[in-house]
C-alpha cells in the first residue's frame, strides 16, 4: 500500500508491505475529468501541481497534519493504474483500506458554505440543500467510502468542516436510504443481500463494470477484474460469488424470528388508519388472506410495509416474509431467500423442490408469520402448473405434473398472506371478494400531510393544497413532485411547479415522468407515475384490445360524467360491417342473428368496462350510465397513445362522437347540452389535424357557444365561437354561410360581454357579406341587421336601432310575410325600442298587433304569443298601469309554467316581471316571495353567474332595501357586484352601476349610525 507523506509542502510516495502500516487519513471525493486529476505518474515525475485535482490532495495532506497524521491516501495518485495487477489488487483491497483508515475526509466540491462558518448549526441553511443533492451521494464508489471508515468527516469545497457521519446520520439516512445501524457500524452481514443491493440501486459509475466492482467490499467478496465484460456479466459474477460466500454462513445456527422486509420504514409515512384497520381486521383470523387493490402509485406497497413494521412492533416473535409476485422468476427467487432466511435443511440440494420446502415449513410453523405477496399484477403464473428454473435446467418435473405456485402458500392457523395488485380481477383469483380492500387516493388532509413531509420546506398552505388537488391526491405523484421541487430549490417552488402543470399536456407529462423521490418501491417498479400506469395499459392492450380502445377514447373526455352514449359505438354495432368482412353487404342476416350479434356487442362492451374498473382506471357514478376517470390517468393514456402513434386517430373519434351527440343551444336541448358541455370544454384543447375532423370540431364549438351564450357563460361563448369562426374562415372562406353564422355567434358573445364596438364591427361585416353573397333581403342578412340593431339598443342608440329595425320589419313583411316568425320578432324588437324612448302609444299599438297575429297564427299558448303578452305587460308597467300589467303578467306566468315548464327561461322572466309589479305597488312580501323563487330556480337552471340570476339577486336586494332591511340588502348587493365584476369586468356599465348603488347604500348606513 502506498501512502502520501507531506514534508515541507511537498508530497512523496512511501510504500508499505504487510501489516506494518502507520496510521493514515484517506480521502473520498468525486472525480473530475481525467486530465484534471493528479496521477501516480505525475507524483513520481514531480508534475501535476497545476491540475485542479492537486488542491484536493493538498487539502487531504494538510488536514491530516492538523489531525496529527503523517500519512494520507488518495485513490487518484496512490495506485499505479497502468498495472492491471496492481489495479485489481487495489480495488479488491479498497474497502479494507477505507475501514483501516484513522479518519476519512469527504471533500464535497459541489457544496459551498458561501463564507466562513462561525456557528455550524446556525449556518446549515446555507449549505444543507447543496449537501442533500451533492453528486457524491450518487456515485457507486462512494458507497463503501461512506460505510467502511469508522470516522467520516465532511468538508465543503472551501475545506470547511460541515459535520461528521454521526452528527449528520439522520440526514445521510434520508438521502441514501442506508439504515442508521449500518451507518453506525453494525456488521454488514446483519443486513440482507437485497437491502445492501438497494443502497447502490441508484448510484452510477463511470465504467459500467464498476457497478459490480464497487460492491466487492460491501459483500466481502474478492474476484478478478475484467474490464470490457460489461455491467451485466460483472454483476452476474458478483451475484455468483455472493451466493457461494453465503452458502456456509450461519449453517449450523438455529433460525430465530426475523424479517426480510426489503424496504426501510418510511419516516414520512402518513397515517391511513382506516385502511390499516381493515388489513388488521381481515388478517386477524386464522389462515387469513387479503388483497390490497388499486391503481399503480396509490400506496398499496407502502401500506403493506407499514403494516409489517407495526406487526413486528407488536410482536418481535412474528416472522415477516416479503415475496415478489411480479413474475415467476422473482417469485422463485423470493422463495429461495425465505428458505435461506429460516435455514431450511436441504435447501441447497439441487434436486429439492424449494417451493415444497417453504410450504412445509410455513404449514408446520408454530409461531405467527405474515407473508406479503407484492405486485401480483398478472396472477396467471401463480395459478397454472409451473416448473422451477432449476427443474427446467435439469429436466425435472414437467409443467403438466407440477403444482401451481399459489398452492405453495399454505393455509395456516398461525399465518396470514397480504397481496398487493392493481387488478381486482387478479385479486378475485387469489382471495374471497369480501377480503379485497380497495385503496383509493388519499383524502385531502392525508395528501396535504404527505406534501408537507416530503417537501420538508416552508411553503404557502394554499399552494400545497392546490398542488395536492392538481395531483389528485395520488401518493406517488406527490412524492415525485416533492422530489422534483426539492432537487431544484430554490429555483423551483411549489407555485412554479403548479404553473408548469398548467402549461399543457407536454410539460405536465414531462413533470410526471420524473423518476425520483421514492426509496420504498421494488427495483422493477418505476417511480414515474406515468410509466407505472403505462405498464398496465400495455398489459390490457395485449390481453383485451377492445378494453384498451375504450380507455383510449375515454382519455379525451372531461374526467367526470362520461356518458355511455358517447362510448357505445366504438368497436360496436357502428363498425359491424367492417368487423364482419368484405361479404357483409350481401349477407342477409335473420332477425335472430342480428339480436345475437347485438347481445354479443353489449356483452363485449360490459366486459371492457369491467376490465377497466378492475384496474381502477374508471369508476361508475351514482348514475350507472356515467363513468369517471382520474385526470392523471387520462394524461398517461394520451401519452401512451402518442407513443403508439394512435393519439390523432382517437382524438378524431372523440370529436366525431361528441359532435354527433351535442345538439344546438335551443331550450329543448338544454338538458343534454348541460351534461355534455364539460366534454366540449375539454375538446377546446384537442384541436384535430385532419380537415374533416376540423370541420366537425368547428360545428361542435359553434353549437356549444350557442348553448354557452344562452347560459350567460360569456367567457366560454366567446372562446368557442372565436375558434369556430377562425376554423371556418380558414377551411370554408369568409363568404360561406357557416362562416357568417360563426361570425354572428362571436358578435352575440361580444354583446353579452358589453363589447359593443367589436360586436358592431362584426355584425357590419356579416351584413355586408350576406348582402353581397346572399342578397340584401335574404333571412340571414335580415338576422344580421337585427343583431346590429340589438347592439345599438344595448348602447342606448335608439335612433340608429329604430332605423334598422324598421327596415328589417318592412323587408321581412314584404319578403317573408307579415305572419312569418322573423317578421313578428322584428316587430317585437321595434316595439321594445319605442318603449325605451317612452313612446308608449306606438309601442303598445305594435305589440298589440304582434300579439293578435301570434294568437291567430301560432295559438294563444305558443311561446312567441306568451313573449308578446309579456312585452305588452312591460309596456303597461313602464307607464305605471299596474293593474293591467299585473293581470297580463299573471296570465303569462301561469300559462308559461303550464306549457313550457316552471324552469323555462320565459317562465323565469315572467316571474321577476310580476314581482317588479308587486314591488312598485308596495306589495313587498309578494315581491320577495317571487324573487326568492326566481333566484332558486335560476341558480338551478342557469347558474350563479348568469345575467338573469344576477338581475333577480339585485331586485331582491332592492326589495330588502325598500323594507328597511339595510344589512340584508347591502350583503346581497355586494354579492351581486362581485359576481358581475367577475363575469363582465370591473368597467362594464352594469358593474359600475351596481358599485354606485352599493356605495350609496353603505354611506347611508354610516350616516344612520352616526
Amino acid at each position: 500500500m502506498r501512502l502520501l507523506k507531506l514534508k515541507d509542502g511537498e508530497f512523496s510516495l512511501v510504500e508499505f508491505v504487510g501489516d506494518n502500516i502507520p496510521r493514515y487519513a484517506i480521502l473520498s471525493h468525486t472525480w473530475g475529468a481525467d486530465d484534471e486529476e493528479v496521477t501516480f505518474k505525475d507524483l513520481v515525475e514531480g508534475t501535476g501541481k497545476d491540475k485542479a485535482g492537486y488542491e484536493k490532495i493538498r487539502f487531504c495532506g494538510k488536514q491530516a497534519a492538523n489531525d496529527g497524521l503523517q500519512y494520507s491516501w488518495v485513490d487518484t495518485c496512490c495506485i499505479d493504474k497502468s498495472s492491471s495487477t496492481e489495479l485489481s489488487e487495489a480495488i479488491n483491497s479498497m474497502f479494507r483500506w477505507y475501514h483501516n483508515a484513522t479518519i476519512c475526509y469527504v471533500h464535497l466540491s459541489d457544496v459551498s458554505i458561501c463564507g466562513s462558518i462561525e456557528n455550524e448549526l446556525s449556518s446549515q441553511w446555507t449549505w444543507k440543500p447543496a449537501f442533500q443533492h451533492s453528486r457524491w451521494f450518487t456515485r457507486g464508489w462512494t458507497l463503501q467510502e461512506l460505510i467502511a471508515p469508522k470516522s467520516v468527516k465532511f468538508y465543503s469545497a472551501e475545506g470547511e468542516r460541515l459535520g461528521d457521519k454521526n452528527s449528520l446520520v439522520q440526514e445521510i439516512h434520508k438521502i441514501t436510504g442506508i439504515t442508521i445501524q449500518a451507518l453506525q457500524g453494525s456488521p454488514l452481514s446483519c443486513f440482507s443481500v437485497d437491502e445492501r443491493m438497494s443502497w447502490a440501486a441508484r448510484r452510477e459509475t463511470k465504467r459500467e463494470e464498476d457497478a459490480a466492482y464497487s460492491l466487492l467490499g460491501i459483500f466481502d467478496i474478492h474476484m478478478p477484474l475484467i474490464y470490457g465484460e460489461g455491467r451485466k456479466k460483472a454483476l452476474n459474477r458478483l451475484q455468483k460469488e455472493i451466493k457461494e460466500s453465503l452458502q456456509d454462513e450461519f449453517e449450523d445456527l438455529p433460525p430465530s424470528h426475523s424479517s426480510n422486509i426489503p424496504f426501510l420504514r418510511d419516516p414520512d409515512y402518513v397515517d391511513r388508519q382506516s385502511l390499516l384497520d381493515q388489513i388488521h381486521e381481515k388478517l386477524s383470523m386464522p389462515a387469513s388472506r387479503a388483497a390490497l387493490v388499486g391503481l399503480g402509485g396509490i400506496g398499496k406497497s407502502q401500506l403493506a410495509i407499514e403494516y409489517t413494521y407495526r406487526a413486528r412492533d407488536k410482536s418481535q416473535n412474528t416472522w415477516i416474509f416479503w415475496v415478489h409476485g411480479s413474475n415467476a422468476a422473482r417469485f422463485e427467487q423470493s422463495f429461495r431467500e425465505v428458505a435461506d432466511q429460516v435455514k431450511i435443511p436441504d435447501r441447497r440440494n439441487p434436486k429439492a423442490n424449494i417451493f415444497k420446502l417453504v410450504h412445509d415449513w410455513l404449514r408446520n410453523k408454530k409461531g405467527k408469520w405474515v407473508l406479503i405477496l407484492d405486485n401480483v399484477d398478472d396472477a396467471d403464473f401463480l395459478l397454472t402448473p409451473q416448473t422451477t428454473s432449476q427443474e427446467a435446467q435439469e429436466g425435472g418435473l414437467s409443467s403438466g405434473s407440477a403444482q401451481p405456485f399459489f398452492q405453495y402458500l399454505p393455509p395456516s392457523a398461525t399465518g396470514s398472506v397480504l397481496i398487493t395488485t392493481r387488478s381486482r380481477d387478479m385479486a378475485l383469483k387469489l382471495v374471497e371478494e369480501s377480503n379485497i380492500i380497495t385503496v383509493e387516493p388519499m383524502d385531502k388532509e392525508q395528501a396535504l400531510a404527505l406534501c408537507k413531509k416530503k417537501l420538508g420546506i416552508q411553503s404557502d398552505q394554499s399552494d400545497i393544497t392546490e398542488l395536492a388537488a392538481a395531483l389528485e391526491f395520488m401518493p406517488l405523484a406527490i412524492v415525485q413532485a416533492a422530489a422534483y421541487i426539492k432537487e431544484r430549490a430554490p429555483r423551483c417552488s411549489v407555485r412554479q411547479y403548479i404553473e408548469k402543470l398548467r402549461e399543457g399536456d407536454k410539460v405536465k407529462t414531462s413533470l410526471l415522468n420524473y423518476n425520483g423521490g421514492h426509496l420504498r418501491r421494488d427495483w422493477e417498479a418505476k417511480n414515474s407515475i406515468i410509466i407505472t400506469w403505462q405498464i398496465s395499459f400495455d398489459y390490457i392492450f395485449q390481453t383485451r384490445r377492445s378494453a384498451a380502445d375504450l380507455l383510449s377514447l375515454m382519455s379525451f373526455f372531461d374526467r367526470q360524467g362520461i356518458p355511455e352514449v358517447l362510448l357505445r359505438d366504438q368497436g360496436g354495432t357502428g363498425n359491424r360491417c367492417e368487423n364482419l368482412g368484405a361479404d357483409c353487404e350481401n349477407n342477409k342476416e335473420s332477425d335472430s342473428e342480428d339480436s345475437a350479434l347485438d347481445a354479443s356487442v353489449d356483452d363485449g362492451f360490459e366486459d371492457d368496462i369491467l376490465t377497466l374498473r378492475n384496474y381502477s382506471f374508471i369508476s361508475l357514478t351514482t348514475d350507472a350510465t356515467m363513468f369517471e376517470m382520474h385526470g392523471l390517468v387520462q394524461l398517461a393514456t394520451r401519452k401512451w397513445l402518442e407513443g403508439q402513434g394512435q393519439l390523432e386517430g382517437w382524438k378524431r373519434k372523440y370529436i366525431t362522437n361528441l359532435c354527433r351527440e351535442f345538439p344546438t343551444g335551443k331550450y329543448e336541448d338544454w338538458t343534454k347540452c348541460r351534461a355534455l358541455f364539460p366534454h366540449v370544454k375539454s375538446a377546446l384543447a384537442q384541436q384535430p389535424k385532419r380537415e374533416e375532423s376540423f370541420k366537425e370540431w368547428a360545428l361542435l364549438l359553434y353549437n356549444a357557444a350557442w348553448y354557452a351564450s344562452q347560459q350567460g357563460s360569456t367567457a366560454d361563448a366567446e372562446k368557442m365561437s372565436v375558434k369556430s369562426m377562425k376554423v371556418r374562415e380558414k377551411l370554408l372562406g369568409k363568404d360561406q354561410e357557416k362562416t357568417l353564422s360563426s361570425m354572428a355567434m362571436v358578435g352575440l358573445a361580444y354583446n353579452l360581454k358589453g363589447r359593443w364596438k367589436e360586436a358592431e364591427e362584426l355584425f357590419m361585416q356579416v351584413i355586408e357579406t350576406s348582402a353581397r353573397v346572399l342578397g340584401g333581403e335574404h333571412p340571414d342578412t335580415l338576422a344580421g341587421m337585427g343583431n346590429l340593431a340589438s347592439t345599438f339598443w344595448n348602447q342606448g342608440r335608439w335612433k340608429e336601432a329604430e332605423e334598422l329595425e324598421v327596415q328589417v320589419m318592412e323587408t321581412s313583411s314584404r319578403v317573408l310575410g307579415e305572419e312569418h316568425p322573423s317578421t313578428l320578432t322584428s316587430m317585437a324588437n321595434l316595439a321594445s325600442t319605442y318603449r325605451k324612448q317612452g313612446r308608449w302609444k306606438e309601442a303598445e299599438e305594435l305589440q298589440a298587433k304582434e300579439l293578435k297575429i301570434c294568437s291567430r297564427v301560432l295559438g294563444e299558448e305558443h311561446p312567441s304569443t306568451l313573449t308578446g303578452m309579456a312585452n305588452l305587460a312591460s309596456t303597461y308597467r313602464k307607464q305605471g298601469r299596474w293593474k293591467k300589467a299585473e293581470e297580463l303578467e299573471v296570465q303569462v306566468m301561469e300559462m308559461s309554467s303550464r306549457v313550457l315548464g316552471k324552469e323555462h327561461p320565459s317562465t323565469l322572466t315572467s316571474m321577476p316581471n310580476l314581482a317588479s309589479i308587486f314591488w312598485n305597488q308596495g306589495q313587498w312580501k309578494e315581491a320577495e316571495e317571487l324573487f326568492v323563487q326566481v333566484i332558486e330556480a335560476s341558480l338551478r337552471v342557469l347558474g350563479e353567474e348568469h345575467p338573469s340570476t344576477l338581475t333577480s339577486v339585485k331586485n331582491l336586494a332592492f326589495t330588502f332595501k325598500a323594507q328597511g332591511r339595510n344589512d340584508e340588502a347591502i350583503l346581497l348587493m355586494e354579492k351581486c357586484f362581485q359576481l358581475r365584476k367577475k363575469v363582465l369586468g370591473a368597467y362594464h356599465l352594469s358593474t359600475t352601476s351596481l358599485l354606485t348603488t352599493l356605495n350609496r347604500w353603505q354611506l347611508e348606513k354610516m350616516e344612520i349610525r352616526v
